[in-house]
């Protein structure tokens, strides 16, 4: 039997690997599709998609929680975490349906399902059938990274791939690590009605100071307790179990591990194809190509922030560079990032540590002020929050964070700014429909935009003009 031949195949149909996968064959390539486990990768099934379902569910036991605030009464939510289980799977298995293999088939693509190797930089064996491919795509993604922790092999923990299938509410949860996948479910689960406790240095400590500082203080609020410091050991007395720090202990009966993940690049037979990698992931050059010329990868494999938008848009931009004339850039600055923590967190470009490292402080303008200084937050009583603009001293922008409800879309503003070059006057000048959230970046500017054209000798000028005219 003749082993099949494509144009591409791409090995993991996540997030990246979709997307790739339209691309490639609305370019008119032979594709196929490599997957070995579910197609969705985490994002549908143990990411993105439950964990916003689960926010979802949350939100609403707060605003029941909440109501009489406002003058609404409404008994005590009771979580029935068997009701919510079925919820997110719902929601999964309906983002789900218009990626199953017969309807991915129907758009021009072979579905291969099985683990898959390299035998050489253009064959693979995908299960027990063999393939060639004249371009490849490596799009495998990451996994849980569980940390050297004394004792934690020895006692039952979640990660993020096991905790969207619990159908049990804890009385106490302890939650290790402070990015956002700890931060959205130990709030989430507060909501829900368990006690939390988060072990963590810092939450989010890739975002600003003042962003995490806020988030710490918005959790304490909620009734989220902290240790600050990192997990030294772990074991367990029947159902319960006991984190223990350098700061303390804690004890609950539910343990999740949320320190991040690690690219997943064992077992895919790398060095047959002359590619190389580490655990930090596969080596790539500017255009997303690997040491082997043919072979591209992209997402979380490579390392680097993992976001399935970015993953997305770097499956889209290797496709381009195999199958088209000429090259993309598989990076860049203007790529926002969200923690749909209540309220969201979103960051874009660089911070105000960054910015001041790469430029001298008279090139910079770095303003932030108060959420609660934007209508809309009042009226929405989302008071806890702030924004924050870093721009270079001629109004170009290179980075912003946001902190509220509706950070992740007011985010993208700023993302289209820097992508087409905008400066702070572009904003200031665009009518802004009120009463928004996306107001408060309009704001922002513009006390930017003027502060800055009211200083020194423009300033001068300005009000020397003004004077004569009036």
């Amino acid at each position: 039997m003749k082993t099949p031949e494509y144009d591409l195949a791409i090995i993991g149909a996540g997030a990246s690997g979709l997307i790739a996968a339209d691309f490639a064959v609305q370019l008119g390539a032979r594709t196929a599709l490599l997957e070995k486990g579910l197609i969705g990768g985490d994002c549908t099934w143990s990411g993105c998609v439950p964990s916003k379902s689960l926010i979802k569910v949350a939100t609403v036991a707060q605003a029941a929680r909440t109501a009489s605030r406002y003058g609404i009464a409404v008994s005590a939510p009771v979580t029935d975490m068997t009701q919510v289980r079925a919820y997110l799977r719902s929601t999964i298995q309906q983002i789900y349906e218009p990626t199953k293999p017969e309807a991915l088939h129907k758009k021009g693509m072979d579905v291969l399902l099985g683990a898959t190797r390299f035998l050489d930089p253009h064959a693979l064996e995908v299960g027990t059938q063999r393939i060639q491919a004249k371009k490849i795509l490596i799009n495998t993604g990451a996994e849980p990274h569980v940390p050297a922790i004394d004792g934690l092999a020895d006692v039952l923990y979640f990660t993020y791939q096991q905790i969207f299938e619990n159908d049990r509410l804890p009385e106490r949860m302890l939650v290790v690590g402070g990015g956002p996948i700890g931060c959205e479910i130990a709030q989430a689960y507060r909501r829900l009605g368990s006690e939390v406790t988060l072990i963590t240095e810092r939450l989010l400590p890739s975002e600003e100071p003042e962003v995490s500082e806020l988030l710490n203080r918005i959790f304490a609020q909620e009734g989220i307790e902290r240790i600050a410091s990192r997990a030294e050991s772990v074991h367990s007395e029947g159902s319960a179990i006991t984190v223990q720090t350098a700061a303390g202990s804690a004890t609950g009966d539910l343990l999740l591990v949320a320190t991040g993940r690690a690219p997943l690049v064992h077992g895919l037979g790398l060095e047959a194809a002359n590619v190389r990698y580490s655990e930090r992931g596969i080596e790539v050059n500017k255009y997303l190509q690997t040491s082997a010329k043919n072979i591209y990868a992209a997402g979380d494999v490579i390392g680097g922030p993992q976001f399935s938008h970015l993953a997305g848009w770097q499956g889209f931009q290797a496709v381009r560079n195999a199958l088209l004339p000429g090259n993309n850039t598989g990076t860049t600055e203007a790529m926002p990032h969200i923690t749909f923590t209540s309220p969201e967190v979103a960051q874009i470009g660089l911070t105000e540590k960054v910015a001041r490292n790469r430029f001298k402080a008279k090139d910079l303008l770095i303003k932030s002020f108060d959420i609660s200084k934007v209508d809309r937050a009042v009226n929405e009583d989302d008071r806890l929050g702030l924004l924050k603009i870093i721009a270079r001293s001629n109004g170009l922008i290179l980075g912003a964070s946001i902190v509220g409800e509706r950070a992740g879309e007011t985010i993208t503003e700023i993302a289209v700014a820097m992508r087409n070059g905008l400066k702070l006057a572009d904003l200031a000048a665009t009518v802004h429909p009120y009463p928004t959230y996306s107001t408060g970046v309009q704001l922002l500017a513009t006390k930017m935009a003027v502060e800055h054209a009211f200083t020194g000798t423009s300033g001068r000028i300005l009000r020397g003009l003004s004077a004569l005219w009036r």
